[in-house]
């Protein structure tokens, strides 16, 4: 799309509905590609009835390989549903599928919002996936990010008119200082007919059963919960300080999905604890199905790094494990990507870190160090699936 700016410059940019976008070795940028087979995929398998209880598998489709490289949509399809059905799990959670030029983003730097990350193969094949997924009775759900956009110019949305007000607040207040990213005008009609119509392409195209809300405590606050601490004290919650506009935008997506597809289901990523987020809209809650309960991992960590095994405190875990909102749903886990990929180490890695590389063959004799790290290990899941929540969440890295 070529647009002249009001100064008479010449912007070459992608549409920001493109559905294919794909980056050529020797370039740089993404290039819409025009997506129209002349026989698309038709999915043969019904979505799964709505689970009671989730337990989820997140998953990376480019890691989902034991090679060296960016694995597929086929392989994942082929190799990697199989096994996750075996293990007991009922439902797969996606993250990195919508398009980011930056790959080490895991995702959560998004360029274009209708395309399938083009990394591992077409849409169509991301549609077959689905439906296999379907086909054993696995319910896919998407981590979609809403929170904030790239800052990349050329391939995104930023300065898509010349402008930096075009999607985004202008001025400092439409820039994420941590995360270096674009932040949403949710005040603005054009913004929430693009990302509400982004949901329901989502979920009517490639046949997602729901989602997983990525950043929405960065949402909630002008603050974007940059240096602040939550105790669940009413006056962090109420004030000011709420982005007003932003929990609107999840009201009414919540709301949106519920009416048209009352199947789907959502997850919030909330770590401030926002009353009400897991309650029906008619109520006045935010309309989500769960919310992550991102205060366990960080207890497990926080207990292997500084306590010896004999000073576990049982009172201390149980807390964590059991302090939640009174009939608001949570998802519980020992550890996700945010544990296991952002400059961390997995439990497993934490509990017998360098024997991991030596002990970890039967050809090789137990020692002591692999054989409290199995045994902790598997407490900790128990523990964890058993008290802290609703559903479960183990991630595939």
């Amino acid at each position: 799309v070529v647009i002249r700016a009001q100064n008479g410059e010449l912007l070459y940019r992608i549409s920001p509905w493109a559905r294919y976008v794909v980056r050529d070795e020797d370039k740089v940028n993404y290039d819409w590609v025009h997506w129209n087979p002349p026989e698309s995929y038709i999915h043969k398998h019904p979505s799964p009835k709505r689970l009671k209880s989730l337990r989820i598998y997140e998953s990376h489709v480019g890691i989902a390989s034991p090679e060296g490289k960016v694995a597929s949509y086929k392989n994942f399809t082929y190799n990697v549903l199989p096994r996750i059905k075996d293990l007991g799990y009922n439902c797969v959670q996606l993250m990195a599928i919508m398009e980011h030029a930056y790959y080490a983003s895991f995702g959560y730097q998004v360029t274009s919002f209708f395309a399938a990350s083009s990394r591992y193969g077409t849409p169509d094949d991301l549609k077959e996936m689905i439906d296999v997924a379907h086909s054993m009775g696995i319910t896919v759900l998407l981590d979609v990010v809403h929170s904030h956009a790239s800052k990349n110019s050329e391939d995104g949305l930023n300065k898509f008119d010349g402008t930096d007000s075009c999607f985004f607040h202008s001025g400092p207040k439409g820039t994420h200082q941590l995360w270096d990213s674009r932040l949403f005008d949710y005040a603005n009609w054009e913004v929430l007919r693009f990302l509400l119509s982004n949901l329901r392409m989502w979920i009517e195209d490639y046949r997602f059963d729901g989602f997983r809300f990525d950043g929405v405590t960065s949402m909630l606050y002008h603050h974007h919960g940059i240096g602040t601490g939550f105790s669940g004290d009413y006056n962090e919650y109420f004030g000011l300080h709420v982005d007003e506009d932003a929990l609107c935008y999840l009201m009414l997506a919540n709301h949106m999905i519920n009416f048209l597809h009352p199947e789907c289901i959502t997850i919030a990523e909330d770590v401030s604890g926002m009353p009400a987020l897991c309650r029906p809209v008619a109520e006045g809650g935010g309309g989500f199905d769960y919310r992550l309960a991102m205060a366990i991992p960080d207890k497990w960590i926080q207990i292997i790094k500084e306590l010896k095994d004999e000073e576990w405190n049982m009172g201390n875990i149980v807390h964590t494990l059991t302090n939640r909102r009174y009939e608001e749903k949570y998802i519980a886990y020992a550890e996700s990507h945010d544990q296991a990929l952002v400059g961390d180490k997995t439990l497993a890695f934490r509990l017998m870190d360098a024997e991991m590389y030596t002990n970890m063959s039967v050809l090789s004799p137990l020692t002591s160090v692999i054989d409290r790290g199995i045994q902790l290990h598997k407490m900790i899941r128990l523990i964890t699936h058993a008290l802290g929540g609703e559903s479960y969440l183990n991630f595939m890295g």
